[in-house]
């Protein structure tokens, strides 16, 4: 039975519940996996979603539930620093729209997780904050960008996360992690209120210990939003009932091999050729399939997304919010220092990068190239999947690395 399911029976208090949730976050402070928590707002929280159980109120598809958010999703009246001392004393004036939907559903949100500055990175080491540490093994990584968030799930400090995935960053860390992580497809979950990185390639993804846990949240947070312009319009399927239906006709599932080759861990590989054979024997058929762009699409991506991103933290200068230099003299020096000051290195280098790439000297050659590429990737894969259900492949070439 869910948490839920337990919660609307009425088999414990939230108010008591919470307090375990907080003692954990606590108890792994260690870990560094939160940003930001209001202790008090959360045990209020939880004593008005008791309060309507007990009034007899419809209760929400969340009720009972616990999550921690990362800390690039705005909460109104709440910090908001993409783990980023660009953004100190910020405070965000509005909800995102995930987390909007998440109050509607009863959900009670602990509080924010630990990043990479920006989201900007695959190990949590680049924040501001520090890095988060794998839950098994402090010494090494949880991955990232969403680190903390993966971490939050696997210890027990949340039951669900959200996080947000450019090139990963929700993906990766879970795999690290030992839990599920789930990259929705583009425009199925509304982006209001998540600080943009790369707009054309960000989306908010969702981290629990099962596939059920990820597929529950996911359908509280999907849909279409006025305030997203690339939301998709489109019904939002019972998720919970698509992934427990009893599939008559076997999948057919596709083993890229472009994803089997040098630099995967030998112990990944034959974990996975090991998955691959019980699939065979139930029943399901596997077919190869042939994606030879994907030697270009790490190369793609980090010229598409720093572009983007170039782009996307120019907004931050020091004059409407956030950190502004001490040492300014005139407007010039202001936005220097405090741009210099404010953003990690891997955020400089990002920029630099993506205003290299958009310079009229080299559009045609790096942005333009890396556009037309994108879209033949695209086509690489639509192609894939007229032949194949889906696509089987290791999430990461290696488990998690040490720290530093």
């Amino acid at each position: 039975m869910s948490k839920h399911s337990r919660f609307v029976q009425g088999e414990f208090l939230l108010s008591d519940e919470i307090e375990k949730y907080l003692q954990s976050i606590e108890t792994h402070k260690h870990l560094n996996a939160f940003i930001f928590v209001d202790a008090e707002k959360v045990r209020q929280r939880a004593r008005e979603i008791d309060q309507k159980r007990a009034a007899g109120a419809p209760l929400g598809a969340l009720a009972g539930v616990v999550i921690a958010l990362k800390d690039n999703l705005c909460i109104k009246d709440e910090p908001v620093t993409c783990a980023s001392n660009i953004l100190e004393k910020y405070v965000s004036p509005y909800d995102a729209t995930v987390v909007q939907k998440i109050l509607d559903a009863d959900g009670l949100i602990i509080g924010k997780t630990n990043l990479d500055e920006f989201a900007m990175g695959s190990s949590t080491e680049n924040s501001a904050f520090g890095p988060a540490h794998h839950p098994l093994k402090p010494d090494f990584v949880c991955g990232g960008s969403s680190g903390g968030s993966a971490v939050a799930v696997a210890t027990g400090m949340a039951d669900l996360a959200l996080g947000s995935d450019t090139g990963g960053s929700v993906r990766q860390p879970a795999a690290f992690c030992g839990v599920v992580g789930l990259k929705p497809t583009y425009g199925r979950v509304s982006r209001f209120g998540l600080v943009a990185y790369a707009s054309s390639l960000d989306q908010i993804g969702t981290f629990g210990r099962s596939v059920a846990d990820a597929a529950m949240l996911l359908k509280v947070i999907a849909g279409v939003d006025p305030n997203d312009s690339t939301s998709a319009n489109r019904p939002v399927p019972d998720y919970l009932t698509d992934i427990s239906a009893n599939r008559k006709a076997p999948l057919t599932i596709g083993i890229p091999g472009q994803f089997f080759q040098d630099g995967l861990d030998p112990e990944i590989s034959k974990r996975i050729s090991n998955i691959i054979d019980e699939l065979k024997k139930r029943g399901f058929q596997t077919k190869p399939v042939d994606l030879p762009l994907t030697e270009y699409a790490i190369a793609t991506y980090y010229i598409i997304a720093t572009a983007e991103a170039s782009s996307n933290l120019s907004r931050y200068d020091g004059v409407r919010y956030g950190h502004r230099s001490e040492k300014a003299t005139d407007l010039e020096s202001m936005y220097v220092h405090s741009r210099s000051e404010g953003f990690g290195t891997e955020v400089k280098r990002r920029i630099m990068l993506g205003t290299y790439v958009l310079s009229s000297g080299y559009y045609d050659a790096y942005y333009k190239k890396g556009m037309q590429v994108r879209r033949l990737i695209k086509a690489e894969y639509d192609k894939a999947f007229t032949e194949v259900d889906v696509l089987l492949t290791p999430t990461t070439p290696t488990t998690a690395f040490k720290i530093g």
